[in-house]
């Protein structure tokens, strides 16, 4: 992996610095990284909202979320009081009065690095970047991160770009994906790369088909208007699941670095084939998730959840079939799958091998769950491979598959840091390569855009499916038309 450089003194201005989005996951993250010494002694938070908080308002809302988070099983006070004491809150109105940036660049210091954190809705970034811009304060080392969704099409997406393009060169925006700053994926390109073994299986000669899960248990909750004008397909696919879909598929880069890595990644998502016309209702199954019980806990449907109309043809589960029309995996279906209150929460890359050629063990040639190498992204992240083995005994030669497992808490004595703390560090030392760059971004949203306007076009709504079940049954019968199962099912009662 690459060397990161030392982590400067930095000014860290998150924009929605009281929202939800920092108080889960931003703030306890720059705790973890403050307690475990990968902050500069000079690095400051600077919360920027409109809710006219004050400096001892806001570390006490931060201090509540730090000692609630998951992952902060024990507050160490003088930990807690020094990462407190970094922390300021500025009033900014975006849009209105402008008297908030004045007061956010006397809070700024000229000797530090600057980065400016976005975690609003994005379209207001073009707004904020205009304000900095305004106030001279998007020096030319300054960096911006931007949280997704970036638009609702190739259309929106490309002015969101636009507008914090015309303040931010393309080297200094950091588009930030969650899934990319866990512990696994980032060993998916170790266990690729620094492992002669798996290349020369790495193809469609040996690989039968892959699957990519990101499924849930939780519903949209609260989230219900919000996720009525995304839905699965651009919340979940266009982003995180294209994203794990380009480091499993991708070609060696020449080195880790971080251009070398996007390159790669960009030339898989545009060699996926287009899905149009018929083969948006062959390829693709969408579902809306019913009443039903989650884990013995009878839960709402989707219509039910408050904040959103009565009726909605928002699909809450995706699943599709891809295809890469290239040499290394041409044949080779790419089957994703997303939703929400299904019955077991998984996030998964599950390559499959292909059968042996020719097998000289009667009866075996059908053994179930055999020849799959899992990645777990969660729960209890590790690598999975599954081999066939003879059952201990005499008599007749029975085989079952058996696990080569890797399991990172078991194996390391470390923690495995949260998503958010790598990918904070990694903005922190200024490395970009686990970061969406922008022919990125627009090559995902010309695939999907295709698909959504398919779906729009036709009188078909997403079919309902009971939440605690396994998700639709259109996504069982797109895989099973090649017959071929979801990895789960195909494991050994």
């Amino acid at each position: 992996m690459s060397q990161q450089s030392a982590p400067r003194p930095t000014d860290l201005v998150v924009f929605g610095g009281t929202g939800d989005l920092s108080m889960r996951k931003l703030l306890p993250s720059l705790y973890l990284l403050d307690r475990d010494g990968h902050l500069d002694g000079g690095t400051r938070v600077i919360a920027v909202s409109r809710d006219g908080l004050t400096d001892a308002d806001l570390r006490d809302k931060t201090s509540s979320a730090v000692r609630g988070h998951p992952a902060v099983q024990v507050v160490e006070p003088d930990v807690l009081r020094r990462f407190l004491d970094r922390l300021s809150h500025v009033t900014v109105d975006v849009g209105g009065d402008p008297s908030g940036w004045a007061a956010l660049a006397a809070a700024l210091d000229p000797g530090r690095d600057r980065v400016f954190y976005l975690a609003v809705p994005p379209m207001i970034s073009g707004d904020i970047c205009r304000g900095l811009d305004g106030a001279g304060l998007a020096t030319p080392g300054s960096r911006v991160v931007m949280e997704k969704p970036l638009g609702r099409d190739l259309a929106s997406s490309r002015a969101v770009n636009d507008a914090v393009g015309a303040v931010f060169d393309e080297q200094r925006i950091y588009r930030i994906d969650h899934y990319l700053g866990k512990e696994t994926v980032q060993n998916l390109l170790v266990l690729r790369f620094a492992n002669v073994f798996l290349e020369p299986l790495w193809n469609s000669r040996w690989i039968d088909h892959v699957q990519i899960t990101a499924t849930e248990t939780v519903g949209v909750g609260g989230r219900r208007g919000y996720y009525d004008t995304s839905g699965a397909m651009r919340d979940m696919v266009q982003n995180h699941l294209l994203q794990l879909l380009c480091l499993t598929a991708m070609e060696p880069p020449a080195s880790y670095d971080r251009e070398a890595v996007r390159d790669e990644k960009l030339k898989v998502l545009q060699s996926l084939r287009p899905v149009t016309g018929d083969r948006v209702a062959e390829d693709t199954a969408r579902g809306q998730y019913g009443r039903g019980t989650v884990q013995g806990v009878e839960v709402h449907g989707y219509l039910d959840e408050a904040g959103g109309p009565a009726v909605s043809d928002t699909e809450t589960f995706v699943a599709l079939r891809a295809e890469i029309a290239n040499w290394r995996w041409a044949g080779v279906p790419f089957y994703l799958r997303t939703g929400k209150r299904v019955g077991h929460a998984r996030s998964e890359i599950v390559i499959r091998f292909r059968e042996v050629p020719h097998t000289i063990f009667p009866g075996t040639d059908t053994v179930p769950g055999a020849g799959s190498l899992v990645i777990r992204l969660q729960p209890d992240e590790g690598i999975h491979l599954t081999m066939l083995a003879k059952t201990p005994g005499a008599g007749a030669l029975r085989l079952r598959p058996v696990p080569l497992e890797l399991s990172f808490a078991d194996t390391f004595s470390t923690r495995s840091p949260e998503a958010y703390e790598r990918l904070l560090m990694d903005v922190l030392t200024g490395d970009s390569t686990l970061f969406m760059r922008r022919d990125e971004v627009e090559a995902a949203w010309r695939w999907v855009d295709p698909i959504i306007q398919a779906w729009n076009s036709t009188d078909t709504t997403p079919e309902t499916y009971p939440a605690g079940s396994a998700g639709p049954e259109g996504a069982h019968r797109l895989i099973g038309r090649t017959g071929r199962t979801w990895h789960e099912e195909e494991q050994p009662r």
